[in-house]
């Protein structure tokens, strides 16, 4: 009977609906993102279609201005300096909640995850009156604190998931070989967490190297970050070398998702029972 309906004209007519839906909705998501790269190539200093012919010229003054290089290094100093912060503190955070449970258990992962849900200029005026205080803005220490703190949460969510499909028989049995704490995480616990644990630093560093608004509120101009500098350009002067810029850190991006893929596809091989 299921048979008989999957050939039926109505099913047909059905799926080529769904996908042609489906396939709009996809052109909907991705056009605004893809339609800045052939601005970037552009022969004209205007950000206009039709262009006027092929162009490296912006890529050229991208690598040749001192501000997007200088801001391109803040990033490069920022970015992996807090997600290797983030990485470190949420994978001890998501292993300290999966192993234990405590009274409060819920809240604790609840002020850990509210970066996540919080708006970004709130915590921006919060993280600004507090390093103020601390004396931390205007710092490369402060931004890097900062951007940890929104990184933390994809950290917690990635190794979290990771932890569900472990199994403690391996823990107890390294234990049992007399292996310390500190033997069994390196060398049992962690590498098959090792999937989560990239993921969540791979979602830090695009989180950290993406972040604009905690940014504008903490940094001084000699802190300024490839994102706050694209910012500035759009209010200032806009020229098709912001187009060159979004266009390296949209192949940025597009790398990241492949290799937050790959990782997932290989955490689900390495999932699979083995018979």
């Amino acid at each position: 009977m299921f048979k008989h309906y999957y050939r039926s004209n109505n099913w047909k007519i059905a799926r080529f609906l769904f996908n042609s839906f489906a396939v709009l909705i996809l052109i909907f998501l991705i056009t605004p993102v893809l339609v800045i790269i052939p601005l970037s190539f552009n022969k004209s200093s205007f950000l206009t279609y039709p262009i006027d012919g092929f162009s490296l010229d912006w890529y050229k003054a991208f690598f040749a201005s001192d501000a997007w290089i200088g801001a391109l290094k803040n990033s490069f100093i920022i970015a992996p300096i807090a997600t290797l912060l983030a990485t470190v503190l949420g994978t001890f955070a998501a292993i300290g909640v999966a192993k234990n449970n405590f009274r409060g258990k819920m809240l604790f992962m609840s002020i850990i995850m509210s970066p996540m849900v919080t708006p970004i200029v709130i915590i921006a005026v919060g993280l600004y009156f507090f390093f103020a205080q601390l004396k931390l803005t205007n710092s490369y220490l402060g931004l890097i604190l900062a951007h940890t703190v929104l990184g933390i949460p994809f950290v917690v969510i990635t190794v979290s998931a990771a932890l569900r499909g472990y199994d403690e028989n391996y823990s107890r049995a390294a234990t049992s070989l007399g292996a310390s704490p500190f033997i069994v995480f390196r060398t049992v616990t962690f590498p098959l967490i090792a999937p989560g644990v990239i993921s969540g630093a791979l979602f830090a560093f695009a989180t950290s190297f993406d972040e604009v608004v905690v940014t504008l509120f903490l940094a001084s101009s000699s802190q300024r970050t490839l994102p706050m500098q694209m910012f500035s350009g759009i209010r200032e002067n806009i020229e098709p070398t912001i187009a060159a810029a979004a266009t390296i850190m949209l192949i940025s991006s597009a790398a990241l998702l492949l290799s937050i893929e790959y990782l997932r596809r290989r955490n689900d091989r390495l999932r699979k029972p083995l018979h």
